[in-house]
């Protein structure tokens, strides 16, 4: 495929990505590298791998198939069922809402002193605004919009590493996989179980459909530009067309993982540089502090605008994750504004009850795993259906590794219930 053509099927991914380097992710980092410093940061190298192949597979089913997975899941299960099933999947994104919008509104607070309810409401009025451009401008421009504060938040959580570079035979040895103790087990296991968000897999495979939609598109208007005859040069038939954008899938997802996944691993090796022994550490507001005393303030206020760019690219995907997911499964399709409002709401209360943000945020990954089944074990299911994606179906090698992710990350979720609820 030439470069040019595959640069312009890249984007959905890096949109899916976000929820890698949303808010919950921030304190896990940093908490990771401020108590045990480069030890883990092999958990983070395989959890990365992990999700390349999860978030594959998701876009690979939005590809082939031309459904999201809401969608195909939709088709599949009783009226019963599909209400039963969008229940959970709406108490995940309202979830997610939660912890994005804390992180927008912490953010605030900490770059401008913004009282954390009105920094809750800018944040969502924002998010909402990047939402009318997806409606008013299309897919393409969203993705645009959203890559871009990647790149905001890229820069803001990683600038710190060029003021204080880590020790490199030090994040060589944290490749190796060991561990220290039970604190360092619970870090792990949250680190590895919460890899996965469940509104990334709606979602990814809903932006994949939509794409490959756009893309016919475009060759229908190359078809009626050059007559109504036989497919032009340079427009390939229905499977060429296929494999084509599977593979500029497989480096979309690369591409954008690679990208998320080195923010994680730089935001570890800024706090096990610059962070150890620190105490605070294991809230955000806390870890901006000792940023500040450790690094000075022109590395922490390019951590908050990172902070900030997360919180508001991340609560805008998983608002339009949330509408993908109810038109999937009721077939009712709502304004992004007006889900916007509706899952604002809680999390506005919420901060207003002067709870812990640092606990809300707790809170809302407990949440998170209670879906994390839901999605992962249909998109494994489903992925390996001959009648569903044809000779696209995954391999018998694909289909292990696929199991074998799943079992891992449920796993690892429900340890983290378990370790949640008995302290």
């Amino acid at each position: 495929m030439r470069t040019a053509r595959l640069l312009t099927l890249l984007g959905p991914a890096f949109v899916a990505a976000i929820a890698y380097v949303d808010p919950g992710n921030v304190a896990a980092n940093l908490t990771a590298g401020a108590r045990f410093g480069y030890l883990l940061v092999w958990v983070l190298v395989a959890a990365n791998a992990m999700a390349v192949l999860v978030q594959y597979l998701s876009a690979k089913l939005g590809v082939v198939t031309g459904r999201s997975l809401p969608e195909v899941l939709g088709e599949r299960l009783s009226r019963r069922g599909r209400i039963a099933y969008w229940v959970q999947a709406e108490v995940v994104a309202m979830a997610t809402d939660l912890a994005e919008v804390i992180g927008g509104a912490i953010a605030l607070h900490l770059l401008f002193g913004v009282p954390l309810v009105l920094g809750g409401v800018i944040t969502g009025v924002v998010s909402m605004l990047v939402l009318t451009i997806q409606q008013r401008r299309g897919q393409r421009v969203f993705e645009t919009v959203v890559t871009s504060m990647l790149v905001v938040l890229t820069v803001g959580f990683c600038a710190g590493l060029f003021f204080s570079p880590p020790d490199l035979g030090a994040v060589l040895g944290g490749l190796v996989p060991r561990l220290d103790g039970p604190e360092s087990v619970l870090l792990a296991a949250s680190m590895l179980g919460a890899t996965v968000m469940p509104h990334a897999i709606y979602l990814h495979s809903s932006l994949a459909r939509d794409r490959v939609r756009h893309d016919a598109r475009v060759r229908e208007r190359h078809r009626l530009a050059r007559g109504a005859g036989a497919a032009p040069d340079g427009v390939p038939d229905r499977p060429a067309t296929t494999r084509r954008l599977l593979t500029a899938t497989r480096w979309d997802v690369v591409a954008a993982l690679v990208v998320a996944g080195g923010v994680n691993i730089a935001m570890l090796l800024l706090a096990a540089a610059n962070l150890p022994g620190r105490a605070g550490t294991d809230s955000i507001e806390g870890a901006h502090a000792a940023i500040a005393e450790s690094l000075g303030p022109v590395v922490a206020v390019l951590f908050g605008v990172g902070l900030l760019a997360s919180g508001l690219a991340s609560t805008s995907v998983g608002a339009y994750a949330g509408a993908e997911i109810m038109a999937g499964l009721l077939h009712v399709r709502v304004s992004l504004l007006a889900r916007r409002v509706v899952t604002l709401v809680p999390a506005i209360v919420l901060l207003a009850t002067g709870v812990s943000p640092t606990w809300l945020l707790v809170i809302s990954q407990v949440v998170l795993s209670f879906g994390i089944p839901f999605a992962m074990i249909p998109l494994v299911r489903l992925t390996r259906e001959a009648g569903l994606l044809g000779e696209h179906r995954n391999g018998l090698a694909t289909q292990v590794a696929a199991w074998l992710i799943a079992g891992v990350i449920v796993a690892l979720n429900v340890a983290l219930l378990w370790l949640t609820f008995t302290g």
